[in-house]
C-alpha cells in the first residue's frame, strides 16, 4: 500500500535519523577537544599502538586480496575497512610526525601509498556491490514515468520514494 510503512523501514529511518543525530553531536565535542586537549603529550605504549595499526592493515589488504583472487564478493567489505584503516593511517603518520624530514616521509608515503591504496580499496569495495536492477528494467518500463519516483531522484528496488 502507497500510504503504509513497514515497521522495517520505520527502523531504519529512525536508525538513520539517530545515526545524523550521533554525527551532528560530534561537531561540539570536536569543539571541546580542540579547546582542552593539550598540543603535546607522553603516552604509553605508543609502539604498541602503531604496530597494532599495521597489524590490522596487513589483515586487511591481506584478507582483501585473498577475498579478491577467490573471486569472492565478501572481498568489498573488508576492501572498505582496509581503506578506512589506511586513510587514518596517513592523517595519524602526517600530524604526528616531527617537522623536517620525518614529516615529509609521512607526506610521501601518505600521498605515494596510503592514499592511492585506499582509494584502490574504496573502488573495490563499491564495485562489490551488488547491482539492483532499476524498476524499469525489471517491469518493462522506465522509472521517470513511475509517479513514486521523483524526479531525478534514483529509485532502489523496495525503498519508498521519499528514501
Amino acid at each position: 500500500m502507497p500510504g503504509r510503512v513497514r515497521p522495517q523501514e520505520r527502523e531504519g529511518r529512525r536508525l538513520g535519523w539517530a545515526l545524523i543525530g550521533g554525527g551532528a553531536a560530534m561537531v561540539p565535542w570536536m569543539w571541546a577537544l580542540a579547546r582542552s586537549l593539550p598540543s603535546t603529550k607522553q603516552v604509553s605504549h605508543w609502539s604498541t599502538a602503531w604496530v597494532g595499526l599495521d597489524l590490522m592493515l596487513a589483515a586487511g589488504l591481506l584478507g582483501t586480496g585473498v577475498l579478491l583472487t577467490r573471486r569472492d564478493p565478501r572481498h568489498g567489505p573488508v576492501a572498505a575497512a582496509t581503506g578506512a584503516l589506511l586513510v587514518a593511517d596517513a592523517w595519524f603518520d602526517v600530524v604526528t610526525a616531527a617537522a623536517g624530514a620525518d614529516r615529509a616521509m609521512a607526506v610521501a608515503l601518505a600521498a605515494g601509498i596510503e592514499i592511492p591504496v585506499a582509494v584502490l580499496c574504496g573502488v573495490l569495495a563499491a564495485r562489490a556491490l551488488p547491482q539492483v536492477p532499476s524498476r524499469g528494467a525489471a517491469s518493462g518500463h522506465d522509472r521517470h514515468d513511475d509517479p513514486q519516483v521523483k524526479a531525478g531522484w534514483q529509485s532502489i528496488n523496495g525503498s519508498t520514494p521519499d528514501g
